[in-house]
């Protein structure tokens, strides 16, 4: 493991967010993934993993604790899969208008699609790709 991040709105203080922690680890390669897998298996990890949408390789895998979930992300280091979700988590940390407009923007969609997980997630791609670029140009 090259690094390990808490990502997700769990990892933006004062914002709310289901019971699961996401966890990003940065691997050097597949095969490193490869290594885990079994073993994360053996304690209670399943592999959720959703098809690829793009060139970079990464493993889901989720995992109930008590009422908490946590999902391990096994993710390329240095990808931009990972540094999207980084800069994702720190725009919303470092400004208080964009977690709150996050925050409405999810409770209003965990509302409309209370049972459409995927809906709901895939109604938050503009707003996310908002704050991403606007972090970019911060850079």
């Amino acid at each position: 493991m090259v690094d390990i991040d808490h990502i997700g709105s769990t990892a933006v203080p004062g914002l709310s967010a289901k019971p699961i922690i996401d966890i990003m680890a940065g691997l050097r390669g597949p095969s490193d993934a490869e290594v885990c897998l079994p073993l994360l298996g053996e304690l209670g990890y399943d592999d959720v993993t959703p098809e690829p949408e793009e060139d970079d390789w990464y493993y889901c895998l989720g995992k109930g604790i008590h009422s908490i979930g946590v999902h391990l992300h096994l993710v390329k280091a240095g990808s931009q899969f990972q540094e999207r979700h980084i800069l994702f988590r720190d725009c919303l940390r470092t400004s208080q208008e964009d977690a709150w407009r996050y925050q409405v923007l999810k409770e209003r969609l965990a509302f409309e699609y209370r049972d459409m997980r995927e809906e709901y997630a895939n109604a938050k791609t503009e707003f996310i790709e908002s704050i991403i670029e606007k972090a970019k140009k911060s850079i």
